[in-house]
């Protein structure tokens, strides 16, 4: 791709600025793209890729973009058709009889819709510059807000229970530390303000009262 002007997009997420609240904080830190910050151990290496992803875009003449989504919510339509962060938590509040959070859940993090998030995608394949970082989120919730939404939207009345993080990490792997236990909390500014994406998608909490059954 050296040289060809072809776009490499190179998908991220938002989890690599999380950190190890374990539901129990929430974070006043709000990250944009440029925004230093110092990865979890866990997520390290997938920062490393960012990197070298984007250093191509500017030794190597690739055009590069690295694009970091949020908690990513709406049905797709391709294979497979659900993310990962709130399918487990609709599958745990099934499973228990309640909306399910980590800890307190008062840890927020940022969201997006499958389709803005696909509209996002369109925009930088053609009109990203080259080593390009773009964060993806519409917004963001706490996860004891989310529970609350999912217990009410499957019938349990808007009734939640605590999730320990030695359970949640004990059944989900280390992933529940850095995906539902964490904080991450971004904002697209160069999304918005450089390619021109405007979201326009219903919000997590509506979407999972219209949605979810």
């Amino acid at each position: 791709m050296r040289g060809s002007g072809k776009p490499f997009l190179h998908t991220s997420g938002s989890s690599v600025v999380g950190d190890d609240a374990r539901g129990d904080a929430v974070s006043e830190q709000i990250y944009d793209e440029e925004t230093p910050f110092t990865p979890m151990d866990t997520r390290e290496d997938r920062v490393a890729i960012n990197n070298q992803v984007r250093r191509a875009g500017i030794d190597d003449a690739v055009r590069s973009v690295v694009i970091v989504p949020s908690m990513i919510y709406g049905e797709a339509l391709g294979l497979p058709t659900d993310s990962d962060q709130l399918p487990q938590i609709i599958r745990k509040s099934r499973e228990v009889g309640a909306g399910v959070h980590v800890g307190k859940g008062v840890n927020r993090w940022s969201n997006v819709h499958i389709r803005d998030l696909a509209q996002l995608y369109l925009l930088a394949l053609t009109k990203a510059p080259s080593a390009s970082y773009f964060f993806a989120e519409n917004g963001e919730e706490s996860y004891g807000d989310i529970a609350i939404a999912v217990s009410k939207a499957l019938g349990f009345g808007g009734k939640t229970v605590s999730w320990s993080a030695e359970d949640a990490i004990a059944e989900l792997g280390d992933w529940a530390r850095f995906a539902i236990a964490s904080n991450s909390r971004v904002r697209a500014v160069h999304a918005r303000n450089l390619l021109g994406w405007k979201p326009a998608e219903e919000s997590l909490l509506d979407w999972i009262e219209i949605h979810l059954k």
